[in-house]
């Protein structure tokens, strides 16, 4: 690994009795998709597609967006 390490946290969970991928970029932003490799890429454009909502982790009711 080269550089200096970064505080930057991405989070991805898999909502249970689903296809569907939660992802939380380090900015607060929520995306939920199928595809683990949309939902990197959604995650590495920061901030193109950032609207940070704040994280609810006891809500994983969200629309696919």
């Amino acid at each position: 690994m080269s550089g200096a390490p970064t505080a930057e946290v991405y989070r991805i969970d898999w909502l249970p009795g689903t296809d569907v991928l939660h992802g939380v970029c380090h900015c607060g932003a929520e995306h939920a998709a199928e595809d683990p490799v949309e939902l990197w890429q959604w995650m590495l454009a920061h901030p193109t597609g950032h609207h940070p909502t704040g994280h609810h982790p006891a809500d994983h009711r969200m629309e696919m967006t």
